[in-house]
């Protein structure tokens, strides 16, 4: 009998249903299939820490990559707005890719470029090596970022708030780390911020460990068989995915939530700063903020798909967000813990992102197509935010227009949201149009 999550998940009526039998078939899997099911679930938590210690461990030595490199600001301000941008660009290849190659080889090959990228970055003794690099590194991020969800709905159907939820919550803790122990790591190994930086590959040669037999055993990938029927196959491989309104609110939601994301990385210390907060509680609250990301980004998805519609944790996850931008407007210094609280949770936005991602699609193609757009539209959406909050501060001299607009941005985040998570699939709103 189908799990509570399977129900709940369903989309729509044309999804087909995994009877009793598949059910049971399914149960008792080949030794091939458990061996490589317990290595795809080894193999997306490594590959989800990787995904963004390449960016924050840089944010936190980026004083002293300047002066290394002799990068000026305007170069290093270029630097903070590439993972976006290569996010965007990189991302809309990722199921070309996969269709050609097979998800798993893709995400592997990722998983090489992290670890090259991070190697050698360090080392090529200029900004336009250094830059080329980190580029490098941030196509393999890109390229998994899509292919995750894929990666969650081919092989774990029935546990896709689960596992989604547990991806999110490695992420969230490779962010944290990343920017936790970046600088003390640096100290303990003699101050240069070269071994700083080079110490993360270590960690993505270790993610691709377990992709390599998912690779080379061709068996590993016909033993995670989808239960969707041949229309279905026909459907999604030929879903122009562009004539989805889910499709497109769910890119405004990916890219208004990213939007706030970055704007809370790159500004709230500041805030609290000209409030009058020590520097080092400010860096404590925004460890604080990310740190919501681990337990949340494991629960929050597994909620989502017992609900036929996401549209009330879009609500609640926004509300929170305006209420800690009324507290950093009406109260930042007295009341900085709360708000800190209340903008971690907010930005719990991402994992909900990624489990709406996996459950508009009827099949791994469709989620596929899904994802790369979703992602690619939203990170271009949503790099003018921070330099916008930039512009603003600096021409107003405080802070009060800045947190208006982020504010702003949060209601249409919780509209496009809301509608995102409506139970329906974008290959019945295609066919529909069509």
């Amino acid at each position: 009998m189908a799990s509570e999550e399977t129900r709940t998940m369903t989309p729509a009526p044309t999804t087909p249903i995994r009877t009793d039998a598949a059910h049971g078939a399914a149960k008792k899997q080949p030794p091939t299939r458990a061996w490589a099911t317990r290595l795809v679930m080894v193999g997306i938590v490594l590959a989800a820490l990787n995904l963004r210690p390449a960016i924050t461990s840089l944010g936190s030595l980026l004083e002293e990559v300047r002066d290394g490199l002799g990068m000026s600001g305007t170069l290093a301000g270029l630097l903070t707005s590439v993972p976006p941008l290569c996010f965007a660009v990189f991302g809309v290849m990722a199921p070309r890719l996969a269709r050609r190659f097979g998800p798993s080889a893709v995400v592997c090959a990722g998983m090489v470029a992290i670890a090259t990228g991070l190697a050698i970055r360090p080392f090529l003794g200029g900004t336009v090596g250094f830059l080329a690099a980190s580029a490098l590194a941030l196509m393999g991020i890109a390229v998994s970022n899509v292919l995750m969800p894929v990666i969650v709905k081919r092989w774990f159907p029935d546990r896709v708030g689960s596992m989604t939820g547990l991806y999110s919550m490695a992420l969230a803790l490779g962010t944290s780390l990343a920017a936790a122990i970046t600088v003390p790591m640096t100290d303990a190994l003699g101050g240069s911020w070269q071994n700083g930086l080079v110490v993360w590959a270590a960690l993505a040669v270790v993610a691709i460990v377990p992709w390599v037999p998912l690779v080379r055993d061709r068996s590993a990938a016909s033993a995670a068989p989808e239960h969707v029927s041949s229309e279905v196959r026909q459907e999604d491989a030929g879903l122009r995915i562009t004539r989805s309104r889910t499709a497109w609110a769910l890119a405004c939601f990916f890219g208004l939530q990213a939007t706030a994301a970055y704007i809370t990385m790159g500004w709230m210390p500041q805030i609290f700063r000209d409030a009058g907060v020590p520097a080092g509680e400010a860096g404590v609250l925004l460890a604080v903020t990310m740190a919501m990301g681990v337990p949340l980004a494991f629960v929050i998805p597994r909620v989502a798909t017992r609900l036929p519609n996401q549209g009330p944790v879009v609500v609640v996850l926004g509300v929170c967000g305006l209420a800690g931008y009324a507290g950093l407007y009406l109260a930042p210094e007295s009341g900085a813990w709360a708000w800190a609280l209340l903008l971690g949770v907010s930005n719990c936005a991402f994992p909900l992102a990624l489990t709406m991602v996996g459950m508009r699609a009827k099949s791994s193609v469709g989620v596929a197509k899904l994802s790369a757009f979703a992602q690619s539209t939203g990170y271009l959406i949503s790099i003018p935010g921070p330099l916008l909050v930039g512009v603003l501060y600096q021409h107003s001299g405080g802070w009060g227009l800045p947190i208006a607009l982020m504010a702003g941005l949060m209601v249409p985040q919780i509209v496009v949201g809301v509608l995102a998570g409506r139970n329906r699939t974008v290959e019945d709103e295609v066919a529909a149009a069509a």
